[in-house]
């Protein structure tokens, strides 16, 4: 039988218009958000004070990761991230959709996770008096919000991006200024920092595996960088610099956070507290008024991790409909606005299906079970990654690259591993259902089109030169 193969090639080029400056704004905002905002007190109920200490680790895990991620973004400088990379290392069409979809998958966990946390900042921010409902329908509202913005074709520059973050980090600064002024005139117990205390049935390095896991959340979105490579002034250059820099700032800084909250607020009150940086400046210092804006910056962090990964999760559902690897009608493009909607519209169902299931156990936290499935999801991913560098050692490129050594792909593939393996990482059976609620759901998809494919009797074979994703008959 014979088959028909279209390769669209891109007719120009996208502008190299980022530099190292913008570059590591991009980074450091990318990073920031949701985690360190709503996971610290999720964190210090694990390790009790000794909370840095898996933001260090978590930390340390990531730079070996990034060393990987390095490698491939200088050797292909290319924007299609981690399908791109599985693809030419293993040209397994199932495999590449699968890592795919998991990347898009935790793009909606992690969208999820930040509505929760700005519907619960918007309630202590107003000082409402409000039950679990009342929160769940903000938390939808807001990501039905972000599903029109998203609809409308917003198209943020690299210069807002800067403003995004300069905010989100402001927000950081203001709680280590304070912590620093609290601990300074003897308003806090810095005792409890090296205080440290697990829970009851579990031991050392389970609560730290497990407290790791969930802030590991805080240390994502290194990776999404990989993507702006095109449109990067000499990556191959640049990119080794500017990466592990914007990881090293992000990593002081959410150390110095932590070690802040665990010295001024008591272990007991910061466990299962979706606000904890709220509590934090409150108080230190109760009669601040620039206290009552955490809420509302916190508010405003959140709100940009979630318009960011829903475009990211809508924009590669879209592409993978495109390329035939899904259901073709969610490919379809509004004609006024050229936005994707029903990938828009299926995204959102999901996300809002995901809030509202695990916003059903009023005993846990929604942000901590949503933030660590997408450490899940995305460890997973870093582990084929890792694995991935050592298989394309055999690829030879002719222009010059960084290179991750042959040690550390190793320890970053086994770490990452270790932090998603059940008996090992501490993690609830909860993030372990969510995920496979999500890969069945991409299967199912997968498997829809397929059948389609072939009951139409199409003999079409269409690849796209970046992902190296296609869909055929």
């Amino acid at each position: 039988m014979s088959s028909m193969q279209t390769t669209v090639a891109p007719t120009t080029e996208l502008k190299r218009a980022i530099g190292p400056k913008l570059l590591l704004l991009f980074i450091v905002g990318d990073i920031l958000g949701t985690g360190i905002y709503a996971l610290t007190g999720q964190v210090a109920a694990e390790v009790g004070g000794a909370a840095w200490l898996p933001f260090l680790v978590a930390f340390a895990v990531a730079t070996v990761t990034a060393f990987s991620y390095l490698e491939l973004v200088t050797k292909y400088p290319q924007a299609a991230g981690a399908a791109l990379y599985v693809h030419k290392a293993f040209g397994i069409q199932f495999f590449s959709f699968i890592v795919c979809f998991v990347v898009m998958s935790s793009g909606l966990t992690s969208a999820s996770a930040a509505s929760r946390a700005f519907a619960v900042n918007l309630v202590a921010g107003f000082g409402l008096d409000v039950g679990v409902g009342a929160v769940l329908a903000i938390a939808v509202g807001f990501i039905l919000l972000v599903m029109l913005v998203n609809f409308r074709g917003v198209t943020e520059s690299v210069m807002l991006n800067v403003v995004l973050t300069l905010v989100e980090l402001s927000g950081l600064l203001l709680v280590i200024l304070i912590g620093f002024w609290a601990i300074a005139g003897g308003d806090a117990d810095f005792s409890r920092v090296v205080a440290f205390e697990t829970p009851e049935d579990k031991g050392v390095l389970v609560a730290v595996s497990t407290a790791t896991s969930l802030a590991f959340f805080a240390m994502v979105g290194f990776e999404d960088s990989v993507n702006m490579a095109e449109e990067t002034k000499d990556p191959s250059r640049i990119f080794p610099r500017i990466m592990l820099t914007g990881l090293g700032i992000t990593a002081v800084i959410y150390v110095l956070v932590s070690i802040c909250a665990v010295a001024i607020v008591p272990i007991g009150e910061l466990a299962g507290n979706e606000t904890p940086l709220v509590t934090v400046v409150q108080t230190a210092a109760p009669d601040f008024p620039i206290s009552d804006l955490i809420p509302f910056i916190s508010m405003f962090a959140v709100a940009n991790s979630a318009l960011i990964n829903m475009m990211m999760a809508s924009r590669l559902l879209y592409g993978m409909s495109k390329r035939g690897v899904l259901p073709s009608f969610l490919s379809r493009v509004h004609p006024g606005r050229r936005t994707p909607w029903a990938a828009i519209l299926l995204t959102t169902a999901i996300a809002v299906g995901l809030i509202s299931y695990v916003s059903l156990d009023t005993e846990g936290s929604v942000v901590a079970l949503l933030g660590g499935t997408t450490s899940l999801l995305l460890l997973a991913v870093f582990t084929v990654v890792n694995g991935t560098v050592l298989v394309l050692r055999r690829d030879m490129v002719e222009h010059e690259h960084f290179h991750a050594g042959r040690v550390l792909p190793v320890i970053g593939a086994l770490s990452c591993a270790y932090l998603v393996l059940p008996w090992s990482s501490g993690r609830p059976v909860e993030q372990y259902e969510i995920a496979g609620v999500l890969l069945a759901i991409g299967v199912l998809l997968w498997g829809i089109t397929w059948l389609a494919r072939r009951l139409v009797g199409s003999n079409t074979t269409v690849k796209d030169d970046a992902t190296g994703l296609t869909g055929e008959d």
